[in-house]
């Protein structure tokens, strides 16, 4: 069976997906032919092409190409780059964050949770200093028990762990769902944040580095704290022109690194680099966040700030990415423990069918679940 498929749908799909269309044509030997109508693919067929460029098969048989926009405000604009469409790995990454910040909507609400009165209680008039005492006092983070922390990695389960404690949704991922060979890039977005006061959500990029983590958080903090909901890449060495993303990059610095403590502890007769890298392993941060943070205090000049964070910035990409780890402590993180909680004993109780809770955890075993359960506690 043959269908036949409006021409210009198979070359939107393939700009879509990001993947390169000699890659496209040789797993697609009939491809050219298909876009440029003079065949017509089977159903066996369309179905493989649309899995292999991660499309919904359903786009297909629309007249024309959809125009996909982002469900949530997108502040990646800001520093005035020409932004490609949103990957198909984004798009899925935020729609089944909204599907489990929905499901923990109601299961908040029915087991009788109040909402979260820190949501939406910031503005951008907010002072600075005052509101990121304010966010850190109330998250119990304590800036001498971040630096005894042995590895940036526990320094950030231990901020994640105080966000999930007040009632923070906090998903950490670096791929779609479960899928390791479909990556998400950092270099797209660093995260997002999706406001609600019953179930407030942050998810983080865990394809960054751990240090650059530790200041998406903080950052996506601020949003929920505003009650915005955002998608940020928060780069680089320029000023934002948006208010709102600048406000949470001031934020963010200030719960972190503390202007007034950074004053005390900065070394000026020591060498600038070294400098730059015990203080990141003091305050458990990038070094792009501590030089950001000197030029902040006037320490540095915005040419030498500009060009250490670019010469930084190089040193960081290349560093290779770790991999590896605890299954059930990584699904645990990538979708939150709070959730994971509520959705596995939810599902035991018979409140939550087996199909959907496996739909919301990106997985299929029993086993799978029986497993996460016992690694949470809950069975």
């Amino acid at each position: 069976m043959r269908v036949d498929i409006q021409s210009e749908l198979f070359h939107w799909a393939s700009e879509r997906s990001g993947i390169d269309e000699e890659i496209i044509a040789f797993r697609f030997p009939k491809y050219a032919s298909w876009a440029s109508g003079a065949a017509t693919p089977t159903l066996r067929q369309l179905e493989d092409f649309a899995r292999f460029t991660m499309t919904p098969v359903g786009y297909f048989f629309l007249p024309s190409p959809p125009k996909e926009s982002l469900p949530i405000p997108d502040f990646r604009t800001i520093w005035g780059r020409d932004l490609r469409r949103p990957s198909p790995g984004l798009l899925e990454t935020i729609y089944i964050c909204q599907q489990r910040q929905e499901w923990y909507r109601d299961f908040a609400q029915t087991t009788g949770e109040s909402p979260l009165t820190f949501v939406g209680s910031a503005s951008v008039q907010s002072d600075v200093v005052s509101k990121a005492t304010e966010i850190r006092n109330f998250l119990g983070l304590d800036l001498d028990e971040r630096r005894r922390y042995p590895t940036w990695t526990d320094a950030l389960r231990g901020f994640i762990s105080r966000a999930d404690d007040i009632g923070i949704l906090i998903m950490c991922s670096g791929v779609v769902l479960n899928n390791n060979h479909r990556h998400l890039d950092p270099l797209e977005f660093r995260g997002f944040a999706l406001s609600d006061s019953f179930a407030p959500l942050v998810f983080v990029n865990g394809a960054d580095t751990k240090a650059a983590q530790m200041f998406t958080l903080a950052h996506e903090l601020a949003h929920l704290w505003l009650g915005a909901s955002a998608l940020s890449d928060i780069p680089s060495t320029g000023p934002s022109i948006n208010t709102i993303e600048r406000w949470c990059n001031s934020v963010a610095a200030e719960i972190l690194v503390p202007i007034g403590i950074l004053g005390i502890e900065y070394n000026e007769a020591s060498e600038f680099c070294d400098e730059v890298r015990r203080l990141a392993r003091r305050f458990k941060v990038s070094t792009l966040v501590i030089i950001r943070r000197l030029f902040d205090m006037g320490a540095i000049s915005q040419a030498r700030y500009v060009h250490e964070y670019q010469v930084e910035e190089e040193i960081l990409r290349a560093i290779p990415k770790s991999s590896g780890g605890n299954f059930y402590l990584t699904q645990a993180a990538r979708v939150s423990k709070r959730f994971a909680r509520a959705l596995v004993a939810s599902t035991l109780e018979g409140q939550t069918l087996h199909r959907d809770a496996f739909r919301l955890l990106g997985f299929s075993k029993f086993s799978t679940f029986q497993e996460l359960g016992h690694s949470l506690g809950v069975l």
